[in-house]
């Protein structure tokens, strides 16, 4: 497939900003196969055209709230070939910190207002369409900087160091070269941060996803 011709649905509830994406991608070279304003429309386009890409806001309605995120993390899971964008106004933390916290690939969650060069913004499609993973550095420093640091007092310097990466969405093995210490010694300060925190294995809870989010400020203190 070639770059130059994705296959495209935008999901945007706003008329003009719905046209005017339109206008931009096809100018680009990209086909646009639907233009829909609310997740059901959203769900079913994608299964009737079966895009490369689907551009979604977070806030669709019914509530304005987080339907337009649920339904990209939705499509993401359904469709492994599929490439998600999520663009938003404002920074859905559930969203941001699963996306830190275990970067999934073909998929991007860039903020509206930082969206300011076009070209930038075409070539972040094209690489999400071809695996990568996009996620505005805004989004992690933002919720970085609200992390709740006090809970995190029994960690080491060591394992804080360990776990603000992981919450920039380093593998193992990238945290090991970051802090030039072995992908073993990384797992053992995990299992330490894991169990200091409280985080036990289980089948339902992704533990990394919930650690970055103990690290974000964004998840209740462990009973």
């Amino acid at each position: 497939m070639s770059t130059s011709a994705l296959r495209v649905v935008i999901a945007e509830d706003m008329a003009l900003l719905r046209d005017g994406m339109t206008r931009l991608l096809t100018a680009a070279g990209m086909q646009v196969v639907a233009q829909v304003e609310d997740p059901d429309a959203l769900l079913a386009a994608v299964a009737a055209h079966s895009p490369d890409l689907a551009v979604v806001d977070v806030r669709m309605p019914p509530t304005h709230t987080d339907e337009g995120a649920r339904a990209a993390l939705h499509l993401h899971d359904a469709y492994a070939d599929l490439g998600v964008m999520v663009l938003s106004q404002v920074i859905e933390q559930t969203l941001a910190a699963r996306l830190v916290a275990d970067p999934p690939p073909r998929f991007g969650y860039l903020l509206k207002d930082r969206v300011l060069d076009v070209d930038e913004f075409v070539s972040a499609l094209h690489r999400i369409a071809a695996g990568a993973t996009v996620v505005d550095a805004q989004i992690v420093d933002r919720l970085l900087g609200n992390a709740a640091d006090g809970r995190l007092d029994v960690l080491s310097t060591r394992e804080r160091e360990v776990l603000s990466l992981l919450a920039h969405g380093l593998s193992n093995a990238a945290i090991g070269r970051r802090l030039r210490v072995s992908e073993r010694t990384v797992d053992a300060h995990l299992r330490s941060i894991f169990a200091k925190l409280d985080l036990h294995p289980s089948a339902d809870e992704n533990r990394r996803v919930r650690a970055a989010l103990a690290w974000l400020g964004s998840a209740p203190t462990p009973p």
